[in-house]
């Protein structure tokens, strides 16, 4: 059950991520279409805001991104274990889907179990639930000393794939790719 009082650090990530995404934008090549604080306007109507995106109040964003992109994927109960992929998580799933990030994660954790002696595979369904927190638990456990520090380089190198990958696929999305790759990857080195 996700926490109904957020720890201290989504306040912190919620600021780092309005900082980054800026104000209002409406680029011709973002598919999301006018966004302000990173918020899509499909994402804003869909939890209520009616009024113009350019004036989407930084409350209401911060709202949203504490509602759908930490407490929804249960990136609290990450956090208790293991703050800077719940961080990375979090980044990952504003930018990408909160269900792309737990994907990622899903992936990476199944990578490093060491073909299932360390704990069974996960199927990388996009939610967090009691198998991916029992395999997180697992992991830092067995690799109490760089286990965060590994994981999130894993984390990274999936993220990083799929912005080249988008790049590739749709060429428009060239016009990010600097950006993401800049401003998404390598933040807690």
């Amino acid at each position: 059950m996700p926490s109904l009082t957020p720890p201290p650090i989504v306040d912190e990530l919620i600021d780092g991520l309005i900082s980054r995404e800026g104000g209002f934008v409406d680029h011709a090549a973002d598919r999301g279409g006018p966004t302000r604080y990173g918020i899509t306007e499909a994402v804003a109507r869909a939890h209520g805001y009616t009024g113009p995106m350019a004036l989407l109040p930084r409350g209401e964003a911060a709202a949203i991104y504490r509602r759908l992109y930490w407490l929804r994927p249960a990136f609290d109960q990450v956090a208790r274990r293991a703050p800077r992929v719940a961080a990375e998580l979090f980044d990952t799933g504003a930018n990408m889907g909160p269900g792309v990030a737990v994907t990622f994660l899903q992936r990476a954790l199944t990578a490093l179990n060491r073909n299932g002696s360390d704990f069974p595979d996960l199927v990388p369904d996009g939610r967090i639930g009691a198998a991916t927190l029992a395999a997180l638990d697992a992991f830092l456990a067995l690799r109490k000393d760089q286990g965060e520090t590994v994981l999130l380089r894993a984390l990274e190198a999936l993220q990083g794939e799929r912005y080249l990958r988008l790049a590739e696929k749709r060429p428009a999305n060239e016009a990010f790719l600097y950006g993401w790759l800049a401003t998404r990857l390598g933040q807690d080195d």
